[in-house]
């Protein structure tokens, strides 16, 4: 069944187009990504849905009671109103059930007057908010609040204090919970780190309803997503399958109406030079079959000529004279706060040639890490050591380095001030900065804009040693598998942090990961990869195995684990025999009640609509014990499970 139709739907700005005759239909379980470079109108697309922007043409047509639940790029929340906590504002997410649980609280006490009205209107909320998931809907915010990376502190937290990041993943977290019919994700994956990443990917993917999501994370998308809408020169395409699929299609697509384009072609050059040549010959008969050959031309429908793809960013890193063979050496490294340990005791060593990735959960330290290789922090233990000649070149996930009020054109010539301004012009060409667009000031521009620019920066600077923080946020595709090419094509020595799985996947030869888990005893794990272009993959493979094993050598120390003699063992085996017999007959107590409440419950809903139901007292009476039974029913269930 349909959940959402897009007709020929079209958005212009005066003689600007932004998007043309656009049309698609998506069924109720569909899981649709979108994809295009920064500015072809993807979040436009999302605006003219909603219908906080009206199309130019063209319509929306959604089924009828479809919900609708979106996160746009900035869904992170404002302030919020004073103290109100990050629980507080899931549970605002259910405003029918919070009224209803008002509303509950005021007729409760008017029971007692047998008032039919009041005993109607009681047990006709009481059903619904009971069927709408109002016993359960406090526990599921909490749940999917602690799936993406918030704890039992922070979800008492206020909204006020929260960074850009945590307010982006709560907004998140609110649309997951009212799970609506249509859910539309404008670049969720920001601000999550890989084990969210994981956890989110699984959500989607069991999530029965439509899914409508805008990501430039390729990993993620060809997890999640069964259709792929390509926006490009305003113009949109719908596919079957994910983004490797898509594309695979995509490029056969444009193979072939290029080639149809150019038979067409050589056709008309061939029927036009005919036509030339009988009206040279110039007889009657020639003439009519010029004629009659330029009336088919004149039918013809012409093909369009396929348009290129946008012009990709070219990039390639100016690189040092080569380092010593010794990049960076990392000897019993500690690093925290007053009242909190980030890590403690990492020691590595990074060869020339080596492309590193750093990864690990959100807050564990990995761009405090990053900021300690660049001298900008001291660490509470331990040694940094550069080698021999290693030339740094930065990239900040934040872009720090830039300056609000320069220009484009002036933020790298102020960098390079030695190069002519054709060449900072070229420079800034490559990655998308054109015409007018040199001369926008760094405050206006958008986080890929800004990534770009301070990518732009980078590339001209001479370096061996690369490093890099989250170097692919805030670009688009295009423009990350150009840096994945030049990081490629680079011969210097690489250390990035980053949560983008296929880069990870293409790029890395070694794979740090901070606080990796129960299953390692320390706060790194060093893994070398042997699969070129397979690093995450493999990595994953090594972790999962080593979990697995450390589970199963856990149950056999267990079982093998030696007996302790005399009166000591004794005390305590016959204190854990009495305690799981005290446990066991709780658990059977427990089972006996919930027979009994349950069969009580059956008949109390079988009275209340039966016999009683005339009776506004008796009902009244009935209902409260019904609302005592089921509270009961739900602690025990609880304590059962």
């Amino acid at each position: 069944m349909l959940a959402i139709s897009i007709n020929d739907l079209s958005l212009s700005y005066g003689t600007v187009p932004i998007l043309e005759k656009v049309s698609f239909s998506l069924e109720e379980n569909d899981k649709l990504g979108i994809i295009g470079v920064n500015g072809c109108g993807k979040s436009t697309l999302f605006r003219l849905i909603l219908g906080t922007e009206e199309p130019t043409e063209g319509g929306v047509y959604l089924s009828k009671g479809k919900t609708v639940g979106v996160l746009t790029q900035d869904g992170a929340f404002d302030a919020g109103e004073d103290g109100q906590t990050v629980l507080e504002r899931m549970y605002l997410a259910f405003p029918q059930l919070l009224a209803a649980e008002e509303r509950l609280a005021i007729l409760e006490p008017q029971l007692k007057s047998g008032d039919a009205a009041v005993i109607r209107e009681y047990t006709d909320l009481h059903d619904r908010y009971v069927r709408e998931g109002g016993l359960e809907f406090r526990s599921r915010c909490a749940s999917i609040l602690q799936k993406l990376g918030f704890d039992r502190l922070a979800m008492e937290q206020t909204v006020s204090t929260l960074s850009g990041g945590q307010r982006t993943r709560l907004a998140l977290a609110v649309e997951l919970s009212r799970e609506p019919d249509i859910l539309m994700l404008d670049e969720p994956t920001n601000h999550l780190d890989i084990a969210t990443l994981a956890w989110l990917e699984s959500f989607l993917v069991s999530y029965p309803k439509c899914v409508m999501v805008i990501s430039h994370d390729r990993y993620f998308l060809d997890r999640v997503t069964n259709k792929t809408l390509a926006i490009e020169h305003h113009r949109a395409k719908l596919y079957n399958g994910g983004y490797t699929k898509s594309m695979e299609q995509r490029k056969v697509d444009r193979e072939i109406a290029e080639r149809h384009w150019k038979n067409q072609q050589k056709e008309i050059a061939r029927q036009e030079a005919y036509i030339a040549q009988q009206r040279a010959w110039n007889r009657e008969r020639n003439i009519i079959a010029a004629e009659s050959r330029l009336k088919m031309l004149d039918k013809m429908e012409r093909l369009e000529r396929p348009q290129d793809a946008p012009k990709a960013i070219q990039m390639r890193f100016s690189e040092a004279l080569a380092s010593g063979n010794d990049v960076l050496e990392v000897r019993g490294l500690s690093m925290g706060y007053p009242g909190r340990t980030l890590f403690e005791g990492l020691s590595f060593l990074v060869k020339r040639g080596e492309r590193v990735l750093i990864i690990g959960p959100n807050g564990c330290g990995k761009s405090t890490l990053i900021k300690l290789i660049l001298g900008q922090l001291t660490p509470t233990k331990g040694v940094i050591e550069a080698g021999y000649h290693v030339e740094i070149g930065y990239y900040d996930q934040e872009n720090q380095n830039l300056t609000p009020e320069n220009t484009v054109l002036d933020e790298l010539w102020n960098a390079y001030p030695t190069m002519n301004e054709t060449d900072v012009r070229n420079t800034l060409a490559m990655f998308r900065f054109t015409g007018e667009s040199v001369f926008k000031t760094v405050s206006v521009l958008s986080g890929g804009e800004r990534a770009r620019l301070t990518l732009a920066k980078l590339i001209l600077s001479r370096m061996n040693l690369l490093v890099l923080d989250e170097p692919t946020n805030h670009l688009d595709i295009d423009s990350r598998e150009a840096l994945e090419s030049a990081l490629e094509q680079f011969e210097g020595t690489i250390i990035t942090v980053s949560h983008d799985r296929y880069l990870i996947d293409k790029l890395a030869t070694r794979i740090l990961e901070i606080k990796p888990g129960e299953a390692f005893a320390k706060d790194l794990l060093d893994f070398h990869v042997d699969r070129a272009g397979k690093a995450y993959t493999e990595f994953s493979e090594y972790k999962a195995a080593r979990i697995a094993e450390r589970a199963v050598s856990t149950d056999a120390t267990a079982s093998a684990a030696p007996i302790a003699s005399g009166k000591e063992q004794y005390l305590k085996n016959k204190q854990a025999a009495a305690e799981a017999r005290k446990k066991n007959a709780r658990l059977e107590r427990l089972r006996r009640e919930c027979t009994e409440l349950e069969a009580e419950l059956e008949k109390l809903e079988e009275e209340l609509f039966g016999s009683a139901a005339a009776d506004y007292v008796r009902a009244a009476a009935l209902d409260a014990r019904k609302t005592e039974v089921e509270e009961r029913l739900m602690e025990i269930y609880e304590e059962l499970d």
